[in-house]
């Protein structure tokens, strides 16, 4: 077995992802499939912390503009985050894995309170840690989340797993000849807009040097791959030329 190209990583897992095939909540089969990706490369011994969004149950910048306010609506998103958080718990832990969940907003009797040298003891046991609740603040993403905790526990790299395999040009299920991108730099993808993290997420990453990789999570043994540095997906860095 090849050995890993990162030692500690910051893996960012879409809402939707974990709904499956379905349009909304969580898929047993899929959270299980997740949890045995995370597993095998937590096994490696690659210290892994992960991000999972909350779209797949409540997406608050939607309910916003349907009409709630903004800021109730981004924490009803925020715990929308820890059911995911929880259920991916107890999937790793069904596989052997050894787990903290961590959130931003304090619920003592679901997850410790995040703690950012706590977070760091843990990684360092080998210890899958799960980062619940976003930031902990309405109008902030989970993409700001994964950034911000990426950058606080000294991750190598942020692997975002999507749907997709990587980043397009346009939209890859609306049209099948959107072309896609293997390297781009933070600015290409902030002066193009392309959907990869929202700006503040991307900005965040630009201005420390944090390298991104965008791939498609739903294909079996991906993350393995990555965590092995085998090109995959959309390499996101400061000053990658476009390709």
């Amino acid at each position: 077995m090849s050995q890993p190209a990162y030692q500690r990583i910051l893996l960012k897992i879409s809402g939707e992802v974990l709904a499956g095939d379905q349009s909304f909540g969580i898929d047993s089969r899929m959270i299980a499939y997740i949890a045995s990706e995370i597993a095998e490369i937590a096994g490696m011994g690659v210290e892994v912390a992960v991000v999972i969004g909350g779209g797949n149950i409540f997406r608050g910048i939607d309910a916003a503009n349907g009409g709630m306010e903004r800021a109730s609506a981004d924490y009803m998103g925020m715990l929308a985050t820890m059911l995911n958080a929880l259920a991916l718990q107890n999937a790793l832990e069904k596989m052997g894995a050894v787990t903290r969940v961590q959130s931003a907003i304090e619920m003592r009797q679901l997850a410790e309170v995040y703690i950012r040298r706590r977070a760091i003891r843990h990684l360092e046991k080998k210890r899958v840690v799960i980062f619940a609740a976003g930031t902990g603040n309405p109008y902030f993403s989970t993409d700001t989340a994964a950034a911000l905790r990426a950058m606080e526990i000294g991750a190598e790299i942020i692997l975002k797993g999507t749907k997709v395999s990587g980043i397009y040009n346009d939209d890859p299920m609306k049209n099948p000849r959107a072309t896609k991108y293997t390297k781009l730099s933070f600015l290409t993808v902030i002066d193009q807009r392309l959907k990869v993290m929202d700006s503040t997420a991307i900005s965040l990453c630009m201005d420390h040097n944090l390298p991104i990789i965008v791939f498609n999570v739903k294909e079996k043994g991906n993350i393995k791959r990555v965590v092995q540095g085998e090109q995959l997906g959309t390499l996101v860095t400061a000053d990658a030329a476009p390709s």
